[in-house]
């Protein structure tokens, strides 16, 4: 229906939802998580670097409700260098992903491409190397598309949907737009955006700072 269409109280009431979802998107606040280079491994590959049956060792949760950090590290290496103490991150996954900066591909000598997490088709690989073995992969090596998780109530409020793209307004002395922002509404998900390390540092922002969506 166009507003040609529509009745003064119609027009009415599509302006007030607008307005409505608009003060709700500016009083809205999401908190930053900034995510270093990290690695998520499936059950073969633990069992190659850390031994036949080990389990990863929680040091502390994350906000994401069921995901930790452990205390196993890792050190990747690419064709040009490598990377030590990188992080595992836990539960295990059905499959191996380690997920970097653009500053990292260049000191590892691999192209990474950005992508959601999970779409690891066409992807490079690496070298894997733990404490009991070594795992080199053809595949799983992204540096992680920019993205926010959100619970369903929250989504409806502001009028967003699962894998909709959205604009965030970061304030502060580098305050910035950041486009393109992938939405993952679950109900397993508790508020937050995710950046790299890359992100966080170019406009100046730490974990816990927040940011708000904008049209």
């Amino acid at each position: 229906m166009s507003t040609l269409d529509m009745t003064n109280e119609e027009f009415v009431r599509m302006i007030t939802k607008l307005v409505m979802e608009e003060l709700s998107l500016r009083s809205l606040s999401i908190p930053i998580g900034v995510s270093n280079r990290h690695i998520h491994l499936d059950r073969a590959d633990m069992d190659i670097l850390f031994g036949k049956g080990s389990e990863l060792t929680r040091i502390k949760d994350l906000k994401q409700p069921g995901q930790y950090a452990s205390k196993e590290v890792v050190t990747l290496k690419g064709p040009k260098g490598q990377q030590e103490n990188v992080r595992v991150l836990g539960p295990l996954r059905a499959q191996t992903q380690i997920e970097i900066s653009t500053n990292d591909t260049y000191v590892l000598g691999v192209k990474a491409p950005i992508r959601e997490s999970g779409k690891l088709e066409g992807t490079p690989g690496l070298e894997i190397i733990g404490p009991m073995g070594t795992v080199k992969k053809e595949q799983g090596l992204i540096v992680a598309a920019r993205h926010i998780h959100m619970p369903p109530d929250i989504a409806k409020k502001i009028g967003a949907k699962n894998r909709d793209l959205v604009n965030v307004e970061v304030g502060g002395e580098r305050g910035a737009i950041l486009k393109n922002v992938l939405l993952r509404v679950s109900e397993k998900d508790a508020l937050e955006i995710h950046l790299d390390m890359d992100e966080a540092n170019a406009i100046g922002v730490k974990n816990g700072d927040g940011v708000r969506i904008i049209k």
